[in-house]
């Protein structure tokens, strides 16, 4: 592709991608769910066979399980696997809307209906991207109780030797009525991406974020960002999560701490934030709960 109207016709030649369906099976383990507690720093013997799960921990289960051979360079599975295949090199998770309407429970089996939305192109001052909009429908005990709309950037590889283009920074508001800090550790974060079963090499291999990806050290997920706000908040909920959307504005690096503040609740829902070292917002998030 050596031009925008080239790229512009490649995306669009995947628009019979659109609709596209799959079915992910979990059967929401206790190991699993015990695997997750320990490393949201939950005592994992406290979880039983049978037990209700917190609404938001269906983000954690039914991963894409890809062969081996399966998966690229990148640590993750090749496109067309089970994604459009969008003819650009990197991929970050940027935002999602969800809706909730019930829990998963430890021992019933659950499935996921994994449906492509929508396939953009955009051309913008960091360069062409193509968002791809997933679908999640969760349903279990012939229910559906959440549906997740998740949307993933893809973007351009930077120039040999350059640092990735990233947007100015803004800074974070100064009216928290909460604030909570979390260290991004390395095992955290591995842990992370054990449970969600994510190889994305950005997030564990330090060699190939910054000279394959040019970011300046690897890179935190996103998902457990999202993960980390949402206990944050819930900590401060003045009834049950109803549904939430959140928005990823600026990578954050494992390693450093994050600080997760928040807005007073107000009319049923709640605003948070996460701000990075510097003072800088790299997520927003906004929960509404049940009256």
């Amino acid at each position: 592709m050596t031009t925008d109207a080239e790229f512009e016709a490649a995306i669009a030649a995947l628009q019979d991608w659109v609709g596209r369906e799959r079915i992910v099976e979990d059967e929401i383990g206790l190991s699993s769910a015990r695997r997750i507690a320990g490393m949201l720093d939950i005592d994992p013997a406290s979880l039983k066979q049978g037990d209700e799960l917190p609404p938001h921990w269906f983000t954690m289960f039914f991963p894409d399980i890809a062969k081996q051979s399966d998966i690229g360079p990148d640590g993750h599975p090749n496109k067309g696997v089970f994604l459009p295949p969008i003819p650009l090199p990197r991929r970050m998770g940027a935002g999602r809307r969800v809706t909730i309407d019930g829990c998963l429970r430890i021992g019933e089996p659950a499935i996921k209906r994994a449906i492509v939305a929508q396939v953009l192109p955009k051309i913008g001052r960091t360069g062409r991207m193509a968002i791809l909009t997933m679908r999640h429908v969760i349903e279990t005990r012939g229910q559906v109780i959440a549906v997740d709309e998740f949307d993933a950037m893809y973007r351009e590889a930077p120039p040999p030797g350059q640092p990735s283009a990233s947007t100015p920074p803004v800074p974070a508001p100064d009216d928290a009525a909460w604030k909570d800090t979390a260290l991004l550790s390395s095992p955290l974060v591995f842990r992370y991406s054990s449970v969600t079963w994510n190889a994305h090499r950005i997030h564990y291999d330090a060699d190939y974020a910054r000279q394959e990806e040019g970011y300046p050290a690897t890179v935190q997920n996103g998902g457990l960002t999202m993960q980390l706000m949402l206990d944050a908040a819930l900590r401060r909920a003045p009834g049950r999560l109803k549904g939430f959307t959140a928005r990823l504005a600026r990578p954050l690096w494992v390693g450093d701490t994050v600080t997760l503040c928040g807005a007073a609740p107000a009319n049923g829902k709640m605003e948070c934030w996460a701000a990075d070292k510097d003072g800088h917002l790299c997520a927003k998030m906004e929960l509404e709960f049940a009256a």
